[in-house]
């Protein structure tokens, strides 16, 4: 090989080196930088994961008072249907002796009219 071709070899070869020791550098400060990032990020999702905890085990416990006022409510519920079904059989009951009621006055008026009616047929000379 030639003085030249050794020359430009090793040029190409310090080229190289600078270049991947430029490289390593730059990898190196990337790494730390995220290190701190993480170290970072890590001191603030400490504080978060426990408040998210805590938010979790109030959301359950409200989520289970919930199920149990739905429940009062579904009781409260089921109770006015009971009601509304009696008190609907009530007043159809009602209405129908209101009904009975009125042809059993309309009969005693008849009744009454008609005594009245031959009582004074009697009387009639």
């Amino acid at each position: 090989m030639t003085l030249l071709a050794q020359a430009v070899v090793v040029a190409c070869i310090v080229v190289l080196t600078a270049v991947l020791v430029s490289t390593l550098l730059a990898l190196k400060k990337t790494a730390l930088r995220a290190e701190s990032v993480l170290l970072q990020v890590e001191r603030e999702v400490r504080p978060m994961a426990s408040q998210i905890e805590s938010l979790t085990d109030e959301l359950g416990k409200l989520s289970r008072r919930a199920n149990d006022e739905l429940a009062r409510v579904s009781v409260v519920v089921r109770r006015l249907d009971e009601v509304s079904t009696k008190v609907a059989t009530v007043l159809g009951v009602v209405g129908g002796f209101t009904r009975v009621g009125r042809a059993v006055g309309v009969a005693a008026g008849v009744k009454k009219g008609l005594d009245v009616f031959v009582r004074r047929l009697k009387d009639r000379p």
